[in-house]
């Protein structure tokens, strides 16, 4: 119980009861690396929150290619939130980077469990506020840095990142080709 206290209360300090009753809809599992936890064209039923380990979502385009949107570190929630809203199929893929630890939640469960504690559903409310207010900032980040900036800042968030993924995932994340983030990468770390 203390590990999902210590994230409600980063959010929005739940009593004990609701705390108990947030906890029941969880199950923890164990992932491998590479392992698909969400996938694009699914429509999701179940949200993540990241205990050990890296995650990443990433699109495919038409032709194939995919496109990482984000990276998501413990202590962090992930999976499709827009099919869990929208009850539609989700346009994205969340995959283990590494071997991961996540707790599994039944989002059908916690939508009855809000439909009977107003505690709860103030929870939820703060965790969607939380949530837009991240990506507004991905938003700046993305229209305001350059990759340089952009690449900074992901290393300060994860400071292993590049023993950890290919480069080639990074490279999409900044929006740039491998042999830009080579040239970044040398640029650093000559100064």
């Amino acid at each position: 119980m203390g590990f999902i206290k210590a994230i409600t209360d980063q959010i929005f300090p739940l009593s004990k009861e609701s705390l108990e009753l947030y906890r029941s809809i969880f199950v923890e599992k164990k992932f491998k690396k590479n392992e698909i936890i969400a996938s694009e064209g699914e429509i999701a039923t179940k949200f993540f929150i990241l205990k050990e380990g890296l995650v990443r979502s990433f699109v495919i385009d038409t032709k194939g290619k995919d496109h990482t949107r984000s990276f998501f570190v413990p202590i962090t929630t992930t999976g499709s939130l827009e099919s869990l809203i929208t009850k539609q199929p989700s346009h994205s893929n969340y995959q283990c980077l590494t071997d991961c630890v996540l707790l599994e939640g039944d989002f059908l469960k916690f939508e009855e469990l809000m439909e009977t504690s107003q505690e709860l559903t103030t929870y939820y409310a703060k965790t969607l506020e939380k949530v837009f207010l991240i990506m507004i900032e991905r938003i700046t980040e993305l229209s305001t840095l350059n990759a340089t900036e952009v690449y900074t800042n992901l290393k300060k968030e994860i400071p292993n990142i590049d023993n950890l993924i290919p480069q080639y995932q990074i490279a999409s994340y900044l929006n740039v080709t491998p042999v830009q983030l080579s040239r970044i990468r040398k640029e650093l770390y000559s100064k």
